[in-house]
């Protein structure tokens, strides 16, 4: 019985092995629990209710209301600028109802009264110039064209997206990477035990021979 147990204790190789074949399951569940619940749970959220539709620009137009941005010049040299705020209202194949188009659900959450907020730039001449351009673009270029926007009913039901922060390929990832992790971690573990499940009975072959 001692021979027996003796037998079966690790290498110090071994040992680490099994360490880290443990220390990535548990980074995997962890990482699975933690997404699940900080970030995969309001993804679903926010995909929950709402679907795809076809939208036509309504109106385009400028507010004389300004909004404050926060433009980087440097490591240590930060400051504050302005934008005008430009409104893209369209009609979607959901509803008759005017609904506000805005870039994706981040721009959404940072200012839903506008439609674009511009790349912060340090002079405001700059940003009303990046604003009047994207208006021009959406007047001109895409007119009366239908195109693919996104919506949430339950959750804003006056708002439309471009596009979607939570696609699908930032889903796959958000599984994929945790359950790798927790899979290699697996392996490691089962392929160790085996081994020295294999080294033990061939040990015990060799003496029985012998």
């Amino acid at each position: 019985m001692a021979r027996s147990r003796a037998a079966y204790e690790y290498t110090e190789a071994e040992d680490k092995s099994m360490r880290l074949g443990f220390l990535l399951i548990a980074a995997g569940l962890l990482s699975l629990l933690g997404l699940g619940c900080c970030w995969l749970r309001p993804a679903l959220q926010e995909r929950g209710g709402g679907g795809s539709a076809n939208c036509t620009v309504l109106a385009v137009r400028q507010l004389g209301e300004r909004f404050a941005c926060t433009f980087s010049c440097g490591a240590a040299c930060r400051g504050t600028a302005r934008y005008p705020c430009l409104q893209v209202l369209v009609r979607t194949s959901r509803s008759s109802a005017p609904a506000l188009l805005h870039e994706d659900e981040r721009q959404l959450r940072t200012n839903p009264k506008c439609s674009y907020i511009p790349p912060c730039a340090r002079d405001d001449q700059e940003n009303s110039e990046n604003v009047t351009y994207k208006q021009k673009y959406w007047k001109e270029k895409v007119g009366s064209q239908p195109f693919t926007c996104y919506f949430n009913q339950h959750l804003r039901p006056d708002d439309v997206m471009l596009k979607r922060t939570h696609d699908e390929t930032v889903l796959l990832h958000c599984f994929l990477w945790p359950v790798v992790t927790l899979l290699v971690g697996v392996l490691i573990v089962v392929l160790t035990i085996c081994a020295k499940s294999l080294a033990v009975k061939a040990e015990a072959i060799k003496k029985k021979k012998h």
